[in-house]
């Protein structure tokens, strides 16, 4: 017989890890008609052209909006970051891998954050019980296959940014989440880079970086991309901490 695992429980508590990792699971949010699921973004290019144009006005500010390019990066990336979040911290601190499937998953626009994400009644796919070695592989699964490639193809749809840009920005999420999870819950911190290691090396990801040796307060590596996610060309813009250009 299956365990029965509190999903539901499991994303309220990772929820305070930190924003980027809040799913609402309220049941009385499915009167409200604004949820969309994830899959809508792939089939109806209208959001993703809004939410790029919105960020591209935010980074230019009165310089005008920047280039199409720099401002798909940064909302992909931002997209990438919030689905990605929550799964990434259950499977680390409940050992379980949500089914948040892009069907499950449900957002609403906001202009003034990230958008806000809900699921009516979530389940899980993988685990307990697994080693992080098989609940990293089935994570990675999810992650790539349900959100990462739909979403690098929904915004190359739009616009001409390079994949791997695009699948940069997505293996620096993950990296950038496995440090969240660490540095919010430092009991598991090497648990966390152990599961995430096992994401990034996904074949989608594999490519998109490398792993050093770890640089405080990471814990087991530190992330190094190979690409650039276009904010240094912003205004008043600049490179992140595991930019491809940072220290040339």
């Amino acid at each position: 017989m299956r365990e029965r695992v509190d999903v539901r429980g499991a994303l309220a508590d990772v929820a305070g890890v930190n924003d980027f990792f809040r799913v609402d699971t309220n049941p009385a949010e499915a009167a409200d008609p604004t949820w969309r699921p994830l899959t809508d973004l792939w089939t109806d290019p209208a959001p993703m052209a809004d939410r790029i144009t919105h960020v591209a006005r935010v980074l230019g500010g009165d310089a005008g909006p920047v280039d199409d390019r720099i401002a798909a990066s940064v909302a992909m990336q931002g997209l990438a970051a919030r689905v990605l979040s929550a799964p990434l911290a259950v499977a680390v601190l409940h050992d379980v891998v949500p089914a948040l499937t892009a069907a499950d998953v449900h957002w609403r626009v906001s202009v003034t954050g990230p958008w806000p994400l809900w699921v009516a009644d979530p389940g899980f796919l993988a685990g307990p019980g697994l080693d992080a070695a098989d609940l990293g592989a089935a994570l990675a699964d999810l992650l790539v296959d349900e959100h990462l490639a739909p979403l690098v193809d929904a915004v190359r749809a739009l616009v001409g940014v390079s994949p791997r840009t695009l699948w940069g920005n997505a293996a620096s999420s993950v990296a950038a989440g496995r440090r969240l999870v660490g540095n919010g819950r430092p009991h598991v911190a090497a648990r966390a880079a152990r599961i995430a290691a096992v994401v990034l090396d996904h074949p989608a990801l594999a490519a998109a970086g490398e792993r050093l040796a770890p640089v405080p307060p990471d814990v087991g590596w530190t992330f190094r991309r190979r690409s650039c996610c276009l904010y240094y060309k912003a205004p008043g813009g600049g490179t992140c901490g595991d930019c491809v250009l940072t220290g040339r």
